[in-house]
């Protein structure tokens, strides 16, 4: 009986070199599961470029939906950006698509998943690690860790040689990821990081800046508990607005990021990121939250968001880590709702007014004009006992330089505590033993 090995197939470069290399060199039948996550294909010719490659069949999962609820709206209510910038396209759904070949190799009853990604790059750690998480018992193959081929022109020579068409321009083409959330390019010019990058020929879904309208858009976003609900007052399903967003945001040059980034394996690599919808969303997301979470929480959960981001983009989503950290992030969403305006223009976006029935802003306490919650008076009080340490260390240091102790140290320091004063000369001797005159 045949091996069965599951291939997360794309229908690039890649995948479509690995299936007559997984026929070669092991004795197998290879079923292409492709993901869809919102990436822009033609599912029928990618199918159909499968089998014709060898693939005995090829199954397409539509898991839009899910990977918008379960994967995207978790990472927005966070706020997690890798190293400020990265608003984590590539590592939100790899988790999904781990789980999803997890599913395909459990129906076939296969022996092994493989995928297409490299050694270098982080996407091997995120689809291991998530395969290891849910089958620890699948067997995994990276073809790029053990094959002979050292470079994309090595792939292309090797469908050459095998009569099968490529699937990318040989000149012109970047290394591309794209879903519903981003579109990445690596490759050709951004490998070096001082040319700038060719944002015409490059760009997918996203004008340059320069080449937006000199009109400003608005557009207003309604959340509920810290989810996007609705788009310019009517209510849609998350993949909607997304895309609603991503057409508006791509026509006004809005979240294009020229990254380079830091590696899980340890190297630092180049990217530029299309994330016009998603780099409104979070815009709108962070300023209802100034609005509706006090500072303390607030505050902790920059932190929080910081540790995510390092896990999503680490290829550790299934783990209990994550897991408590979204459950965390929940709590803190339970009034987070509301509508948010923004102002997009050449590439900028500008908060135009926010409002919340879960507002903490309080009007009497923010104005200049003194209110009943809020006496001026107070604050003196409030200051010294909070800067107490502050001035405890400038008078110290004073003392350091002069040589004299500082008046006020002085005056503290001369005050001797008082021994509590009798009531009377001679106590009046009453009942008890303490009364009691003693016996000779």
């Amino acid at each position: 009986m045949k091996k069965k090995i599951i291939l997360a197939y794309s229908g690039g470069l890649d995948t479509t070199v690995i299936i007559p290399w997984l026929k070669e060199n092991q004795d197998c039948d290879v079923i292409a599961v492709c993901v869809d996550v919102g990436q822009a294909a033609d599912w029928k010719a990618i199918q159909k470029r499968a089998m014709a490659t060898g693939a005995s069949a090829c199954y397409i999962a539509d898991v839009k939906k899910e990977y918008v609820e379960e994967y995207i709206w978790p990472a927005l209510k966070a706020g997690a950006v890798y190293e400020d910038k990265y608003l984590l396209g590539t590592s939100t759904a790899r988790p999904l698509i781990a789980k999803v070949l997890v599913e395909y190799a459990r129906k076939e009853k296969a022996q092994a998943i493989a995928h297409g990604a490299t050694g270098k790059g982080n996407d091997q750690i995120r689809f291991d690690l998530g395969i290891t998480a849910l089958a620890p018992d699948l067997e995994i193959i990276a073809p790029w860790r053990v094959w002979k081929l050292k470079s994309r022109q090595d792939e292309m020579r090797y469908l050459a040689k095998r009569k099968i068409p490529l699937p990318v321009d040989k000149k012109t083409s970047y290394s591309m990821d794209d879903n519903l959330w981003h579109i990445s390019h690596e490759g050709l010019e951004l490998e070096d990081p001082s040319a700038e990058p060719l944002l015409k020929k490059m760009l997918s879904i996203t004008v340059a800046p320069e080449k937006a309208p000199n009109k400003p858009e608005y557009v207003e976003i309604e959340f509920e508990k810290g989810i996007p609900v609705a788009l310019n007052g009517k209510k849609l399903e998350g993949a909607a607005i997304i895309n609603q967003l991503n057409k508006i945001g791509g026509a006004n040059g809005i979240g294009i990021t020229d990254l380079v980034e830091n590696r899980v394996v340890g190297m630092k690599s180049r990217g530029v990121y299309e994330t016009p919808g998603g780099s409104i969303l979070y815009y709108a997301h962070q300023e209802l939250e100034h609005i509706c979470l006090d500072r303390q929480t607030y505050a902790f959960k920059q932190q929080v968001s910081l540790k995510l981001s390092e896990l999503i983009y680490g290829g550790l989503w299934f783990t209990p880590l994550r897991e408590a950290i979204s459950a965390f992030v929940d709590v803190t969403q339970q009034n987070v709702s509301g509508n948010v305006k923004l102002k997009l223009y050449k590439g900028s976006i500008n908060a135009a007014g926010v409002s919340s029935s879960d507002s903490l802003y309080n009007a009497s306490l923010a104005s200049f004009t003194t209110g009943e919650l809020f006496n001026h008076a107070d604050a003196k009080g409030f200051i010294k006992l909070y800067g107490l340490p502050v001035l405890v260390r400038s008078l110290m240091e004073q003392e350091k330089k002069s040589g004299v102790k500082p008046a006020a140290l002085a005056a503290t320091a001369s005050k001797k505590p008082k021994a509590p004063a009798n009531k009377s000369a001679n106590p009046k001797k009453t009942g008890g033993s303490r009364g009691r005159p003693k016996k000779k």
